[in-house]
């Protein structure tokens, strides 16, 4: 994925990850980048960003910012589904708190993918970056929400690589573990968030630039990640009671 000149929208942009992703793509040289969300910014994006405002649980928000970026800026080359939401413990988190995870985790990559793919198609190709997490690929303790969606979103971009890959269409999912962002403020880093060190968005945004160049699939933030990973489909029992463990050392999951 060449970001030099490249027209790239980011959801989920106004501060954390998402605002490291913009910070980083214009460094990279975007040609336009958008930064979406439903909040103003937390941080001063870099000169020339252009700030949309979208609530991602409504399709038509994000069909319209996508209407509005390609009306103004030309075709989209990379878009980033980046929002995203941690909320609801286990099994008594409400129902609207797991539709609304479902949304803005899931739903809300499907809804761009809905929109883009067919028009990235028709032009030759393009390329989208799924922000997942660790939790994914392993699990998230303490939030079946969280876990449950985010194993989702990568299997949401692994159908859409098997589906168009040969149609021109570029995924990857960004998985980090901890990262320093407001969805992590108040966890104490001596828990499980910080086992294996909670990491800045600064570290995530370097690592999705090396991961797009490459075009890779996985792209692992925490490398160890890789590990976790790999022990899990080689042993998935000993992965589940070695988990156990773990929940029992942290019991509140945070």
């Amino acid at each position: 994925m060449e970001l030099t000149n490249a027209h790239v929208v980011v959801t989920g942009a106004a501060g954390g990850i998402g605002a490291a992703l913009v910070r980083r793509f214009v460094a990279e040289g975007a040609r336009v980048v958008v930064a979406a969300d439903i909040a103003p910014p937390t941080v001063e994006h870099p000169a020339g960003v252009v700030v949309e405002r979208c609530d991602v649980t409504n399709p038509n928000e994000i069909r319209g910012l996508i209407d509005r970026a390609e009306h103004t800026n030309g075709p989209i080359d990379l878009f980033c589904s980046n929002a995203g939401i941690i909320g609801g413990i286990g099994l008594d988190a409400p129902d609207e708190v797991w539709q609304t995870t479902i949304e803005v985790n899931v739903m809300s990559h499907v809804w761009a993918a809905r929109v883009l793919i067919p028009r990235m198609i028709e032009r030759g190709g393009g390329y989208f970056l799924h922000t997942a997490s660790a939790a994914g690929l392993l699990t998230q303790l303490g939030s079946a929400t969280y876990s449950v969606t985010k194993h989702g979103a990568i299997a949401f971009a692994e159908w859409i690589s098997i589906t168009y890959g040969d149609h021109g269409i570029g995924v990857s999912v960004l998985c980090p573990q901890a990262v320093r962002t407001n969805m992590t403020a108040g966890t104490v880093e001596g828990g499980v968030a910080g086992v294996d060190g909670m990491i800045e968005p600064d570290d995530v945004a370097s690592a999705a630039v090396e991961g797009l160049a490459d075009e890779r699939f996985l792209i692992l933030p925490h490398p160890v990640v890789g590990d976790y990973f790999r022990r899990k489909a080689d042993d998935y029992d000993r992965w589940l009671r070695g988990m156990r463990r773990l929940q029992a050392r942290f019991p509140s999951g945070f």
